[in-house]
């Protein structure tokens, strides 16, 4: 079993997690992710190559203790029209290799 990606969300599932380390740079996906802002929700897919994973951290702006840190996996890509973009990634994000 390879190592979970961390996230501050629920755990991101075993598939995904293998397809997003097995991504090279210049692979093309194609991500989903479903929004919900209060009782709204909607889906939204958009397309590019591959250019990374890593991770945004951040804190509280008080002094507190290190597990307050907020770790969210974020991916970097590539749109076709050449527009540098990335996203945020959660349990409600589907990363497919196309």
């Amino acid at each position: 079993m390879t190592t979970p990606i961390p996230s501050s969300s629920r755990r991101i599932p075993q598939a995904q997690v293998d397809l997003l380390r097995s991504l090279a740079p210049g692979d093309k996906v194609r991500l989903t992710q479903s929004v919900r802002v209060g009782r709204r929700a909607w889906t939204t897919t958009v397309a590019g190559s591959f250019r990374g994973l890593n991770y945004l951290a951040t804190g509280v702006t008080t002094d507190r203790v290190p597990d307050d840190d907020v770790v969210v996996p974020v991916l970097h890509f590539t749109k076709d029209n050449g527009e540098l973009s990335s996203i945020t990634i959660d349990e409600n994000t589907k990363v497919e290799k196309v």
